[in-house]
């Protein structure tokens, strides 16, 4: 097989997967937010998730993505190496784990206090179980990414995403309330980590066999690796999780839900970016060591414009139906949430551009350039966060995640291009017809969007949008329909 098909194969298994994650996921938020929760539950529930996905950190500290680079590398070189380094790993990650998780049970009610989140108190009780689970979950999830077999990997991720959705709803059914939909989490998450570890274990630990000595001076590099990971992933969380957790501190768990409800549409929307970034940054790694930079910057180019194609009019049609759907699909409770996914529609075009780029830049070996953009856009983004949420609200959280991502992708296209050398002028004239395309397309939503005032007419909107976009990217030439169907197929 070669290269291409094995991205396409890797690209459908994980979009796939995703869409089963974000289909559970977003189900999962449809029947809690409009059924099952109210909004200040709803929004004490991913508050606590919030606070909690900043603790994690320190239960990681990078290991998990910097073993699957250096998997990615010695599976090929030195396949001997690749049991030492998961020892490495797990037994690093165990201590970590057990420290935090300590740390977190001794001061979990103070912590909900400073926060000024008393409600939050046995949410974080239980805290030290979901860190456990989580990291467990998404490090076999990570490590099986590094051995590129993504399929496995996907399978993590949809058995996470399904347990989610089945135990949180029981747990909450049965009377348990928010608190009993974390448990779901837990257990979701608890049930992916035990198959994703067996697979792990049972179906690559034990197929390599262990070089007789630890290559010298790999555990140091494997260590050395995580600190600029792990500043990336800490301003990625931070930078994600903190306008929650303000957002709670200045204002009250409704707003959370708000603010959350707008995010969380916004993750639904951006699965492909995510799986097709997820799938092809193994590759980068592959090719800059076999020296093949011409494939990767054309792997790279095409999967640039492409989510271009698909990300610029998705964001300007959410924008323009935002308030029919939030209404409609989620009830008038949520509102207050329409003009938060307005302004975070300019973010699902920037994340889009990050999930195809950040991977790819830790396997190209460039994780400290990226970890000091990102830490720099991490802290302004907290800057501006303190300074709008308290004068106009929880807009401000999003007006705030849109214009410090827009910095940081901006640096993140360049240090790619730094390395790919890609070209400018032929991205640029395609963005530009892209941008064309959206406008038509936006012109025709917005002569149906004021006659939508039942869910059929919504759909009937969107498809609206869509049928017109489909058509101008067939006739730009933009997309080919024969290629589409033999991805398909």
């Amino acid at each position: 097989m070669n290269r291409e098909d094995h991205i396409v194969d890797g690209f459908k298994a994980t979009l796939i997967a995703r869409a089963t994650y974000m289909l559970s996921s977003a189900l999962l938020l449809f029947v809690l937010a409009r059924y099952l929760l109210d909004p200040d539950g709803y929004g004490a529930l991913y508050w606590a998730i919030g606070v909690l996905a900043i603790i994690q950190l320190f239960a990681d500290l990078g290991l998990s993505r910097s073993v699957a680079r250096y998997i990615s590398e010695y599976r090929e070189t030195d396949p001997g190496q690749v049991p030492h380094l998961l020892r490495t790993t797990v037994t690093a990650k165990l201590v970590l784990i057990t420290v935090v998780g300590y740390v977190l049970v001794l001061f979990h009610e103070r912590l909900a206090l400073a926060l000024g989140e008393p409600g939050a108190v046995p949410f974080l009780a239980a805290g030290a179980l979901y860190l456990l689970a989580f990291s467990a979950s998404t490090f076999s999830q990570v490590a099986l990414q590094g051995f590129n077999h993504l399929g496995y990997s996907a399978i993590v991720q949809a058995v996470s995403g399904i347990g989610r959705l089945v135990f949180a709803v029981a747990f909450v059914l049965a009377g348990l309330g928010a608190l009993g939909a974390f448990f779901g989490y837990i257990v979701g998450y608890a049930i992916a980590a035990a198959i994703g570890v067996g697979i792990l274990y049972y179906g690559f630990y034990r197929r390599y066999e262990t070089a007789e000595e630890y290559e010298e001076g790999l555990s140091r590099r494997l260590l050395e690796y995580s600190v600029p990971l792990t500043a990336t992933q800490s301003a990625n969380v931070i930078d994600k999780q903190i306008d929650i957790v303000l957002v709670g501190f200045f204002i009250n768990p409704a707003a959370v839900a708000f603010y959350t409800l707008a995010k969380q549409i916004t993750d639904f929307v951006l699965a492909p970016a995510e799986s097709l970034g997820f799938t092809i940054s193994p590759n980068f790694g592959e090719q800059k060591a076999a020296g093949e930079l011409e494939s990767a910057r054309q792997i790279y180019q095409t999967s640039l414009t492409n989510v271009l194609l698909l990300y610029i009019p998705a964001a300007v049609g959410l924008a323009i139906v935002a308030r029919p759907f939030l209404t409609l699909v989620f009830g008038t409770d949520y509102a207050a949430a329409v003009p938060v996914l307005q302004v975070l529609a300019g973010f699902v075009v920037l994340q889009a551009i990050t999930n195809l780029t950040s991977d790819s830049l830790d396997y190209l070996g460039r994780a400290r350039a990226r970890a000091m953009a990102k830490g720099g856009t991490a802290v302004a983004n907290f800057g501006l966060n303190v300074v709008l949420i308290p004068t106009i609200g929880v807009v401000g959280a999003a007006i705030a995640t849109v214009a410090t991502h827009s910095v940081y992708v901006a640096v993140n296209l360049y240090i790619v291009h730094t390395e790919l050398g890609l070209n400018v002028a032929r991205i640029a004239r395609r963005t530009g017809l892209i941008c064309g395309i959206t406008g038509v397309m936006a012109v025709s939503v917005l002569v149906v969007t004021p006659l939508v005032s039942n869910l059929l007419m919504l759909f009937g909107a969107i498809a609206v949008g869509t049928i017109t976009w489909a058509v101008l990217a067939v006739l730009s030439g933009l997309v080919d329909p024969g290629q589409v169907r033999s991805v398909i197929s």
